[in-house]
């Protein structure tokens, strides 16, 4: 039995008894106007952050949800686009998908806007989409490609940036880890499916989505996740777990190389009006401006001393440079 199948099989458990914090941190829920979620839903909330921005969502988009857990967010995608068909969900265990089927149910009960008919479930997998070339605007997935090990992780990627039109967006929200594991903990089927021991440093994962052609990264959100204690697990220390919210846009490849967000800003402090660097990038008297890290690093590298560069915040909701 393959990793893939003891994930399959931890999740067909959790759909047929919601088990609350099963894999992943419990987190606040968009409180919509008007949007009432049921409460299984709630228990099957099986992410480790939220794919679900507003800034994303203008003029309906269609949109794919890869994992569908019991529809939560697939029922949040639906608020912004109110249509038939107009949210694609696929998961590969059909009894995630029935219990998604049955929450809807609930859902259309509980919101007078809702209709069912919005949400288009479909059986398959991350690594072969059931979804046509260039159709879908957003795609999103949370807490799903951490599972994967590296060549499956890398054939989601290419699968998602094949159904997503151009600049359209993947939204993820993925654990991350920056010390290095055991083998044994690597190797442990259950805490991979877990979402635990298949977690990348953020710099290999972000690495990974840009070599598929995605051209501009955002790092949105970074927050403490889970720790791996020697008292309970196969390590010599405490291993810390932070999970990231990402937004990968299917803009064409700078020939320069990506522009990767996370969260650094530029300030200009001289005698003159405003600072251009002549590469699209203007800098007005004292006001921060929001750049990607390969501008940073290149006004950085002017050596310039009214220039001021911050480091990385993790956390960008938009705006600035490129």
């Amino acid at each position: 039995m393959s990793y893939l199948d003891t994930t399959a099989d931890v999740y067909r458990q959790a759909a047929q008894e919601p088990q609350v914090g099963l894999c992943c941190t419990t987190n606040p829920v968009w409180q919509l106007p008007g949007l009432s979620i049921p409460k299984r839903m709630l228990q099957m909330n099986y992410g480790c952050g939220s794919t679900v921005n507003p800034r994303d969502l203008t003029n309906s988009p269609t949109v794919m949800y890869v994992g569908v857990g019991g529809g939560m967010e697939l029922l949040q995608f639906a608020y912004f686009s109110r249509r038939p068909g107009a949210v694609i969900g696929v998961d590969v265990v059909e009894e995630m998908l029935d219990a998604s089927r049955d929450n809807m149910v609930e859902a259309e009960a509980q919101n007078e806007w809702f209709s069912r008919d919005f949400i288009d479930l479909r059986a398959g997998d991350a690594l072969h989409l059931p979804v046509a070339d260039e159709s879908v605007d957003v795609a999103a997935q949370n807490c799903l490609f951490n599972i994967f090990k590296t060549d499956d992780l890398r054939r989601a990627l290419q699968e998602t940036y094949r159904v997503l039109r151009p600049h359209g967006r993947l939204v993820m929200s993925d654990p991350t880890c920056e010390q290095p594991m055991s083998e044994e903990l690597r190797a442990d089927e259950r805490l991979r499916a877990l979402c635990l021991t298949g977690s990348l440093p953020l710099q290999e994962y972000l690495n990974m989505i840009t070599e598929v052609g995605f051209g501009t990264v955002e790092v949105r959100a970074k927050r403490a996740y889970r720790v791996l204690s020697p008292q309970h697990y196969a390590t010599d220390e405490l291993i810390y777990i932070e999970s990231v919210e990402v937004c990968a846009i299917k803009d064409p490849m700078p020939a320069d190389g990506p522009c990767i967000f996370t969260g650094r800003t530029a300030i200009y402090y001289g005698s003159e009006e405003l600072f251009d660097d002549h590469k699209g990038h203007v800098l007005l008297q004292n006001q921060p401006l929001a750049v990607c890290d390969k501008t940073a690093d290149a006004l950085l590298a002017l050596g310039r001393n009214d220039i001021f560069v911050s480091p990385s915040t993790y956390f960008y909701d938009g705006g600035g440079c490129c």
